[in-house]
């Protein structure tokens, strides 16, 4: 055999091997596509429990501690207040979060489970879940939830964090009327006593996003 047949036997060998591992990355792609945790109903689910948590997070630590500064008279007004916010940042920031969910949610699920499992496993995986299969795939969940948090939030996060900021300045504003100012004394009063304790480290600058959980 010449060298050119050889450099072109070698091409065209290269050619089809690449060709059949696209097939086989397309087939894994297409068995991930169809478990459950890939559909579009659960990946928006996780996505409301995703954007509802932040909310969570504020009524918690602001919300609630801050009615206690309250008048008793103006509490019932001041919570629906808070809680009409709460339903506006929620009604404004959960279509963003899900479109986020199921725009990069199958690949990010595509991401851990076609390294995970090969392609006959997922086959068995996606006619009967209840197979020994299922422990490995159970095994990998926790790093799938994790890589569909870190893809969603990032991809969401420049639209939502406003919404969210918005939502916790006006909640304070909100709050501060009705206890007569004693909020903002009271948040005064702890970030002054915050930068003098020993030790204290400096605020940190505005520019600089607060950290998500």
């Amino acid at each position: 055999m010449t060298l050119t047949k050889t450099v072109w036997s070698t091409a065209v060998a290269a050619t089809l091997a690449l060709s059949s591992l696209a097939a086989h990355a397309d087939a894994k792609r297409d068995l991930v596509q169809r478990l459950p945790l890939s559909q579009k109903a659960e990946l928006e689910g996780l996505a409301t429990n995703l954007i509802q948590s932040p909310a969570r997070q504020l009524v918690g630590q602001l919300v609630q501690p801050a009615m206690g500064l309250v008048p008793e008279d103006k509490r019932e007004a001041t919570g629906k207040q808070v809680d009409a916010e709460i339903q506006k940042f929620l009604d404004s920031a959960t279509p963003v979060i899900k479109a986020s969910a199921t725009k990069v949610g199958p690949a990010a699920i595509g991401g851990v489970l076609e390294d995970k499992l090969t392609e006959d496993e997922l086959k068995q995986l996606v006619v009967m879940l209840d197979s020994p299969i299922i422990k490995k795939y159970q095994a990998a969940l926790p790093e799938i939830q994790k890589a569909l948090i870190d893809r969603i939030s990032g991809d969401a996060r420049p639209q939502v964090d406003p919404k969210l900021q918005a939502l916790q300045d006006t909640l304070k504003k909100i709050l501060d009327t009705a206890s007569n100012g004693r909020l903002s004394q009271a948040m005064a009063a702890q970030q002054q006593a915050q930068g003098s304790a020993p030790g204290a480290k400096p605020a940190p600058s505005a520019a600089k996003p607060a950290p998500k959980k």
